[in-house]
């Protein structure tokens, strides 16, 4: 397979889980728990297969940083496409340009530059017009006002406090980060969905059933195979081109929605959309090292 070729593996994997994440939660296992459940699978096969991952994983302060932001951002974004509209929800989850921005600056102290300035305000602008409520007048404010929209923001600050530690630690070995990762995806969302469950806000999984136990085990090797294809394919291409075939996430996100009837896409998700995908972009061209 071609670098290339990779990542839009990985963008697909991503861009179309929410919709076995939903055929979980249509047989009693929350979106929580199927992440964990996965997750879990997927250590228990690194650890047979790189051993070595788990302690570097666990005795590096840096990578707890890792594991609790990959761990929100599978959290919030699977949690977010089982309950709100996934056209809605994967453009907010896209303003990670934002956010990137502003954590670069505090963890790895890169400048705000005007070219960067440039395209906080274009997702901005962006995030404004999806959030804006519909029929509303100028007067509205343009905030989260669901759940799916809050796991989305949240979704992406997590999402690119997770690239830009995964920057800051490049030096480490893939293994360790993946194992992170990975286990980010179990230590959060197991805690998080047993607490719920505790006070009653998701159900307990039920026992074992063929309707998703087969289902979490083709999930948990998909997730390893796009984890692999992303780590080939970010490897193997420049920076700016691994970003822009990324993007293809949300193509294949809102494609399978619409087709699925998993979301609608109306003219103010496209403006608005447009413009958190050009400030996208503009991260993937920027000349940042020139202004």
């Amino acid at each position: 397979m071609s670098p290339a070729g990779a990542l839009v593996f990985n963008a697909l994997v991503w861009g179309t889980s929410w919709w076995p994440m939903r055929q979980f939660a249509a047989h009693g296992l929350h979106p929580l728990w199927a992440t964990a459940i996965i997750y879990l699978v997927v250590v228990a096969v690194l650890l047979v297969a790189t051993p070595r991952a788990l302690a570097q994983a666990l005795r590096t302060p840096a990578l707890w940083v890792l594991m609790l932001a990959a761990g929100a951002t599978n959290a919030t974004f699977n949690w977010a496409m089982v309950v709100g509209d996934v056209v809605r929800v994967v453009l907010l989850f896209y303003l990670m340009p934002l956010w990137t921005v502003l954590l670069a600056r505090v963890l790895l102290n890169e400048p705000v530059t005007r070219h960067a300035a440039m395209r906080v305000t274009l997702a901005l602008l962006g995030a404004a017009v999806v959030l804006w409520p519909a029929g509303s007048g100028l007067d509205a404010l343009p905030l989260p006002r669901s759940l799916p929209d809050w796991l989305g923001l949240v979704g992406g600050v997590a999402f690119a406090l997770n690239n830009v530690m995964l920057r800051r630690e490049a030096r480490r070995s893939e293994a360790g980060l993946s194992m992170a990762m990975f286990l980010g995806g179990a230590v959060v969302c197991a805690p998080l969905a047993a607490a719920m469950a505790a006070t009653g806000a998701v159900p307990w999984p039920l026992p074992p059933q063929a309707g998703w136990a087969v289902g979490v085990l083709v999930m948990a090797a998909l997730y390893l195979a796009g984890n692999l294809s992303l780590q080939y394919g970010a490897a193997r291409l420049p920076a700016n081109v691994t970003s822009v075939v990324m993007l293809t996430e949300v193509v294949f996100a809102a494609g399978s929605a619409l087709v699925l009837g998993g979301g609608e896409l109306t003219a103010q998700l496209l403006l608005g959309g447009g413009l958190i995908l050009g400030a996208a972009l503009m991260s993937a061209f920027g000349r940042d090292a020139a202004d």
